[in-house]
């Protein structure tokens, strides 16, 4: 299936997770932030100097095109787990074969805009590279530091959703690896 399918049947559910409601079709839920549907997030930290990977998204892509975003984010298609998706989503993306093993769970998260609602389960990934990233998905990746993070904060240079998350992530257990 390309990227950014309006057809991509989606996961449905309720504002908690904990109902599954149903099949939806991705370019239903993008516009419609009612259609509450799930997604995965993975943050890839350099195992060596605790800089934290980000992609820039491709100028092609339904939302945020152009902007920095976190190291993996996707969708949870219908009838999959957010497991199956999060070693899915970093397959296609970074072009980087996980196992569950490699991906440690970090939190679940809730995104709500005007645009859409998001239950989203993150996870956290020690690699230094090599990433094959997917031209269709994404234009760049480059580790960054918190300093340059933080200064690039509320300028436009990231999507709404790192934004939300970047704060979750320094403020849990594991925020302290960024440096």
């Amino acid at each position: 299936m390309p990227p950014s399918d309006p057809h991509e049947l989606l996961t449905l559910v309720d504002d908690d997770d904990s109902t599954v409601i149903g099949p939806v079709a991705r370019g239903l839920v993008h516009g419609n932030p009612a259609l509450i549907h799930r997604s995965v997030h993975v943050l890839v930290i350099h195992p060596a100097d605790g800089t934290l990977l980000l992609q820039k998204r491709s100028l092609t892509k339904d939302t945020n095109p152009g902007l920095w975003d976190i190291s993996v984010g996707g969708h949870v298609t219908f009838a999959q787990s957010y497991e199956e998706a999060v070693v899915r989503e970093t397959r296609e993306e970074l072009g980087v074969a996980v196992t569950l093993n490699d991906l440690e769970y970090l939190y679940p998260t809730r995104f709500r805009s005007a645009h859409e609602s998001e239950n989203t389960r993150s996870y956290l990934y020690r690699h230094a590279g090599p990433f094959h990233p997917d031209p269709d998905e994404i234009s760049a990746v480059r580790f960054w530091t918190r300093a340059e993070i933080d200064a690039a904060c509320g300028m436009g240079t990231f999507t709404p959703h790192f934004e939300a998350e970047y704060p979750i992530f320094l403020a849990s257990t594991h925020g302290k690896l960024l440096r």
